[in-house]
């Protein structure tokens, strides 16, 4: 974390270094004149390492600790004394041009923290990809998060001003705000002229730091603690405890004053609780205890409160690993540690905007002409395994977020093969679907053709039947007559035994009982009367079947509709049904065929008694009402049956189609064909009371001069 930094008049730091450069053992500079330790001796006899050896020797001698040190690196350095002294002449062979040397532009790196930081490590990067190759860079760390000092200061500047006395830097980029302000602070003694570079470093701290001179420039950044804390309480709506951790070391005690006085804008939504300079084994206990209803953020800490040196990342993963609630951290370097994320900028980002500016500045731009942002950007990172692994709100993620860990899908991993496989498949199925409607017509065409060919036979057989029904009409006829003479003959011989013109009841009188005389004259009475019957009904029969000439005159329904109950009144008593007719009108005359408007009737009340077969004796009522409507006259049979499916009402017209099992589905075809032949319509539907009702209009012979509607009705029950 490198915005924000310690001060550099803290404890005793030491200087780690790592160089890409090659080193001039003639640059480095002469042993400790006080020296009496064996390092001393070694320093005596190695000249390449004398600077470096001082340097161990003024930070490392006055504690016992450090005294040890030094002995055990005594005792290794006298093992590498021949190699060292080989590398050193090494070194001193001229085996690259030095005008080559001299022409590679060399830059300096210095960083306020350790080489560990991952921080670090990733401005590196960002350094490495961007600036030109063919330019040696130089690398140097200071530890400024646990060293410091007057004499340490003193040392890194004589350490810095002997190393690079022969080659110095034409750029130097400081990394943080310990960097910039050691090398503010030491410029005129080290490098006066090369421009710097600095990064890591919020507005507020360089505008106290300001003004620089025109040479120093930088891209600040700007760590968005806030919209991290905002962002974690969208994702855990539930929170309504907020943990804010630091440590006890001044860059941690720095980050603590500024959360303590942005944090109570969050004061309505949670209740903030601050854990700053503990122990880190009480700091992990208490984050185990923590409720579900907690979240906490961290930026980490270089100290706890025993005074034990941390990486910020490092604390930050052990905290993670600990809490039973999620933690949020300003970080990207924190991704796959255990951190749900936060926000913060790209630290790799960072690194490739300063080598560019790098770049320029060796290529002659002026320090104060680069166009440098003002602030890096942030990026939200998250890890996706925190995410659910706390259940978090996903949708409270927003779009620009950058997700961390999450495995693609099917369709982000294998995109080309899912939209060939999609591809395919929508062919296939398109296939499958052809087939199945080829197949569904072809089924249809098939039964269509059944059906027509059905419909021929039966045809044929009805009209068979027709022929034949009209013959045997014919042959009933003679029998009939028969009977009928032998009835008239039956007569006379009663009436032998009295004188012509004699009385029925005078008759009787003179046969030895006249009680069975009278009997024998009713029941020849009666047989006369039915065989005349019979004789009308095979009559109007063969007038049906005979393909007689239509001949249209004016009739009268309700005289029509009288003769067909008459006509059917036996076969209603058959099927214990009642007939009434109901005529609204005395008289309703059209302009038709007599028998072809009778089997219209005929037809309609037959179906209407089929349709009761199966009701109780008392529903089964048939009623036949005529009725003038304006220009036309109308004719409805209603039942009491079961009805008709909603679905057959308009099929029932139609040819051989029948609901009932032994229907031939003749009589109401026939029936719409004779309705349609008198320029009228028939159609059927169903009474809310139960039943069916069929209704007929034909046009009416002129207008009727009232509408009143006289009601007559005429029944005939089974005695």
């Amino acid at each position: 974390m490198m915005s924000e930094g310690l001060a550099t008049d803290g404890s005793a730091m030491f200087l780690l270094v790592r160089s890409r450069s090659t080193v001039d053992p003639s640059r480095l500079g002469a042993r400790h004149a006080d020296s009496a330790s064996p390092l001393e001796a070694l320093a005596s006899g190695s000249r390449p390492a004398s600077a470096v050896v001082r340097f161990a020797w003024d930070v490392l001698a006055p504690s016992a600790k450090g005294a040890a040190l030094i002995s055990r690196a005594a005792r290794s350095l006298r093992c590498a004394r021949a190699l060292l002294g080989l590398l050193g002449c090494a070194l001193l062979l001229p085996s690259a041009s030095p005008a080559t040397a001299a022409e590679e532009p060399h830059v300096l790196v210095l960083f306020g923290y350790q080489r560990a930081l991952p921080a670090t490590i990733k401005v590196e990067q960002g350094l490495d990809e961007t600036i030109a190759a063919g330019t040696e860079v130089s690398v140097e760390f200071l530890d400024s998060a646990r060293f410091s000092g007057e004499s340490y200061v003193r040392s890194v500047t004589r350490f810095l001003s002997e190393k690079y006395s022969r080659r110095s830097p034409q750029v130097i980029v400081a990394g943080g705000e310990d960097a910039l302000t050691f090398l503010l602070a030491h410029r005129e003694g080290l490098f006066p002229h090369a421009p710097i570079i600095h990064l890591g470093i919020r507005p507020s701290v360089l505008a106290s730091l300001a003004p620089f001179p025109a040479d120093v420039v930088g891209i600040p950044i700007e760590f968005d603690a806030m919209r991290t804390i905002d962002l974690a309480l969208r994702l855990s709506p539930r929170a309504k405890r907020l943990v804010l951790v630091t440590g006890a070391a001044p860059w941690d005690r720095a980050w603590e004053a500024r959360l303590r006085a942005e944090v109570p804008r969050f004061a309505a939504r949670v209740t903030p609780e601050f854990l700053a300079g503990l122990p880190t084994d009480e700091l992990l206990e208490r984050l185990r205890a923590l409720d579900r209803d907690s979240i906490v953020f961290t930026p980490g800490y270089f100290r706890d409160g025993n005074g034990e040196s941390f990486i910020p990342l490092a604390a930050g993963a052990a905290m993670a690993q600990s809490a039973s609630v999620p933690v949020f951290a300003p970080s990207d370097t924190t991704m796959g540690t255990g951190i749900v994320g936060g926000y913060c900028p790209s630290y790799v980002a960072m690194g490739r905007e300063v080598g560019r500016a790098v770049n320029a500045l060796l290529d002659g731009v002026a320090a104060e002409a680069l166009e440098l942002p003002a602030v890096l950007p942030t990026t939200l990172n998250l890890d996706w395994n925190q995410v659910r692994r706390w259940r978090l709100d996903q949708d409270q993620i927003p779009d620009h977020a950058v997700i961390h860990f999450r495995e693609p899908g099917f369709l982000e991993a294998h995109r080309r093969e899912a939209i060939l496989l999609t591809v395919v498949m929508l062919l296939q199925s398109g296939l499958i679907v052809w087939l199945l409607v080829e197949r569904r017509r072809r089924r249809v065409a098939e039964q269509a053709e059944q059906k027509q060919r059905f419909a021929l036979i039966h045809a044929s057989r009805v009209s068979v039947a027709g022929e034949l029904t009209g013959s045997i009409a014919h042959e009933i006829n003679q029998p009939l007559g028969a009977i009928l003479s032998n009835t008239d003959a039956a007569e006379l011989i009663l009436g032998a035994g009295a004188g012509p013109g004699a009385a029925t009841d005078t008759e009787a009188e003179s046969w030895p009982d006249p009680a069975r005389h009278r009997e024998l004259r009713a029941i020849l009475a009666d047989i006369r009367r039915d065989d005349l019957r019979a004789s009308e009904v095979i009559r109007r029969l063969r007038a049906l079947l005979g393909k007689q000439r239509t001949e249209s005159k004016p009739l009268d329904l309700v005289e029509v509709a009288g003769e067909v109950f008459a006509l059917l009144r036996v076969e209603a008593r058959r099927r214990a049904v009642t007939l009434s007719l109901s005529p609204a009108v005395p008289r309703a005359m059209i302009l038709g065929d007599r028998v072809q408007v009778q089997q219209i009737m005929i037809i309609l009340t037959i179906n209407a008694m089929d349709a009761m077969a199966n009701v109780a004796t008392d529903r089964r009522i048939a009623v036949l009402a005529i009725e003038e409507r304006a220009r036309h006259v109308r004719i409805s049979v209603t039942d009491h049956g079961t009805g008709i499916a909603p679905e057959h009402l308009e099929q029932v017209f139609e040819s051989f189609f029948s609901t009932k099992q032994d229907g031939m589905g003749l009589g109401l075809a026939i029936a719409r064909t004779l309705v349609n032949a008198h320029h009228g319509r028939i159609w059927a539907e169903n009474v809310a009371a139960g039943g069916a009702r069929f209704q007929v209009e034909l046009p009416a012979l002129g207008r009727t001069k009232r509408n009143r509607k006289v009601s007559i009705n005429t029944r005939h029950r089974h005695e």
